[in-house]
């Protein structure tokens, strides 16, 4: 009988050390003491979406400096200062950082999240961007574009506006091919984040829902004018055309500007439920990239131009970019601390 046993024992173990020596081990990565990232099987197409990603980033600051668009015969350029290229070299700068994170295969669901997101709000800022660089009749006689009020009388589109163009519509590529990796990529953490991310996704529900209110109106506005009437000593208050509100335009713009506050709202929900806890991180600096360039356009116009003034609502992007930004660095900085006994005890930041 206890010979039975022993052979039996044996008979168990051999089958076990089998499978074990047959199956592939994922290698951990120490993104941040106390909170061991294990990365497992990385597919092609992660490669892909970061190469795709940095080809957008990098077509965005080559768009940031040549002439913009040509309106009523004016030449319109994005940059005009220190200030202006700081702007606007803001999304592209994110791209490839998180394209270069990808290329390397780097905490892949960091990168794959980032480009989702981003890729999903794209497309109503490529709709909107198409919609600028076109000449319709349907247009106002009088608009602001990129910070100068000018006569849409007739529209031609310069080497700015097609890079601008071509690097949204690499980054909505970026973000379907980061949807079809994103199963197929293996990666997870000892899932911190799981004790405040329903605080989190409320958090970041309520400032997404800010952020589309704030979209609702113009960053920068022409403020009205008051005229006095030299005979009677009147004032009166003469509304000025300025620029159009994300939901006021026509045709293309119409449905970009509905996609873009759809998709935002959408990922606000959608990015604090990602997982693991980086994956939660790149689609809130997706949004927040995305609102805080917005904000911060608003303001580059109005101090760039005489005729703008920015307005509340630019100044609430500002605010809710910054909130957003704030939420992805408490998503970062939450780990799970490991106790004296080797296991996961409480929340911490290292």
């Amino acid at each position: 009988m206890p010979a039975r046993d022993t052979r039996t024992g044996t008979d168990r173990a051999r089958p076990t050390a089998r499978r074990g020596a047959g199956q592939a081990t994922p290698t951990p990565s120490a993104a941040a003491p106390g909170d061991q990232v294990v990365v497992g099987a990385v597919p092609p197409a992660v490669v892909v979406c970061g190469v795709l990603l940095v080809l957008a980033g990098l077509a965005g600051v080559a768009a940031a400096f040549p002439t913009y668009l040509v309106v009523g015969g004016e030449e319109l350029r994005e940059v005009r200062g220190v200030g202006g290229a700081l702007v606007a070299l803001l999304v592209p700068a994110v791209h490839l950082a998180m394209g270069a994170s990808l290329a390397r295969r780097a905490v892949p669901k960091l990168g794959l999240a980032y480009a989702a997101v981003a890729g999903a709000l794209a497309v109503g800022q490529l709709l909107i961007e198409i919609y600028r660089g076109s000449s319709s009749t349907a247009r106002p006689g009088v608009e602001v574009v990129a910070g100068e009020l000018v006569l849409t009388s007739g529209v031609q589109r310069g080497a700015g506006w097609v890079l601008g163009v071509a690097a949204l519509g690499l980054t909505v590529v970026a973000g379907v091919v980061a949807m079809a990796a994103w199963g197929r990529t293996v990666m997870d953490d000892r899932g911190a984040l799981e004790p405040v991310r329903s605080l989190l996704a409320g958090a970041a529900v309520l400032l997404g829902v800010a952020a589309v209110l704030c979209l609702a109106l113009p960053a920068a506005e022409v403020p009205d004018e008051v005229r006095t009437d030299p005979v009677t000593g009147l004032e009166t208050v003469v509304t000025r055309e300025g620029p159009q509100a994300l939901l006021e335009r026509p045709g293309l713009a119409l449905l970009g500007g509905l996609l873009l506050a759809g998709a935002l709202l959408l990922c606000s929900v959608v990015a604090p439920s990602l997982r693991p806890r980086l994956g939660a991180v790149g689609g809130l600096l997706a949004v927040t990239v995305a609102v805080l360039s917005a904000g911060l356009v608003g303001l580059r116009d109005a101090v760039t131009s005489d005729e703008l003034v920015w307005t509340v609502p630019g100044a609430g992007l500002v605010v809710v970019g910054l909130a957003m930004l704030g939420l992805a660095l408490f998503a970062w900085r939450t780990r799970r601390s490991p106790d004296v006994t080797g296991t996961t005890s409480g929340i911490g930041s290292s």
